[in-house]
């Protein structure tokens, strides 16, 4: 093993093709954005420099703020549900069927793999009201709740619920094998334990399984929340912003800023905003979710 690590061109082998694709697609792309949020208009042509002018305008932007709060919203739905509905799925194969059950562990994660557009016209049918009802539709006009049914997509008043709910099946699954994962790491010996102390299910769970799952806690919540903030083809396959901006995510907004209004500054300054964004609630995750000696008991 040391003689690997000795080794500087075996090293800069697996190294290097790494690095370089890293760059290519992270750190050029991000510095590019930094300095095309400088400046405005389109580059090659009328491309001036206004300095910090474009991080100013998004606050005084009325369509930008109505992203941001659309977003806020969608991320504290999504980001929590996934990993919280994660983690109950996890419990339920590992401890339900004592990690047995291949199949319900390949069937948790299928949505994962589906193409977005089709989950989004999956869900389209499920909300269906024309021409005919949906299945959530007809379920509620088969348990004779007719006062519920409605347009759910096409209300400003139901779309991002209806959004939300697609994406939290969809991504839940993935976060379930993380959990599923972080609990057949447990040591046995420390639930047989605490077993033979007279524990019940209910105490191992608060004071041992879910203290010693707080990192897989954080790690899934950082990729959830941070996922979740940069979201785009979900809302754009299902309600493709509407009705009129009700579910228009902040990515979107920026999309539209810098290719469909030619705003290219302004919208690589959004970028940069939600990439602050990303950073912040990572470092908040990681604050709260800082592991302590003492949290197991």
């Amino acid at each position: 093993m040391r003689n690997v690590f000795a080794d500087k061109k075996a090293i800069s082998v697996f190294v290097i093709p790494g690095l370089a694709i890293y760059l290519g697609i992270v750190i050029v792309p991000l510095i590019w954005s930094m300095y095309y949020s400088l400046f405005e208009g389109i580059p090659g042509q009328q491309f001036v420099f206004i300095g910090f002018d474009n991080y100013l305008r998004m606050f005084s932007d009325p369509y930008f703020l109505n992203s941001l709060i659309v977003t806020f919203r969608y991320v504290a739905i999504v980001g929590t549900g996934q990993v919280f509905f994660g983690a109950i799925a996890a419990l339920l194969i590992h401890y339900g069927t004592r990690g047995r059950s291949a199949l319900a562990r390949t069937l948790i994660f299928v949505p994962v793999g589906l193409p977005v557009v089709s989950v989004g016209q999956l869900w389209t049918k499920i909300y269906d009201i024309v021409p005919q009802y949906g299945l959530l539709n007809s379920l509620l006009d088969i348990l004779s709740l007719d006062n519920l049914i409605k347009e759910w997509i096409g209300l400003s008043s139901t779309a991002l619920y209806a959004l939300t709910a697609q994406d939290i099946w969809k991504g839940m699954g993935f976060y379930a094998i993380i959990f599923f994962a972080g609990l057949v790491d447990i040591p046995e010996d420390i639930l047989e334990a605490a077993r033979i102390d007279g524990a019940d299910r209910l105490n191992t769970l608060r004071r041992i399984i879910l203290p010693l799952l707080k990192p897989v806690t954080a790690t899934c919540l950082i990729l959830s929340l941070s996922g979740t903030l940069k979201v785009f083809a979900s809302a754009k396959a299902l309600t493709r912003g509407g009705p009129g901006r009700a579910t228009q995510m902040q990515a979107m907004y920026m999309y539209d800023s810098a290719f469909t209004n030619l705003q290219y500054g302004y919208g690589s300054a959004i970028a940069i905003f939600i990439l602050i964004e990303a950073l912040i609630l990572t470092m908040v995750v990681r604050r709260i979710f800082r592991t302590k000696p003492e949290d197991v008991r």
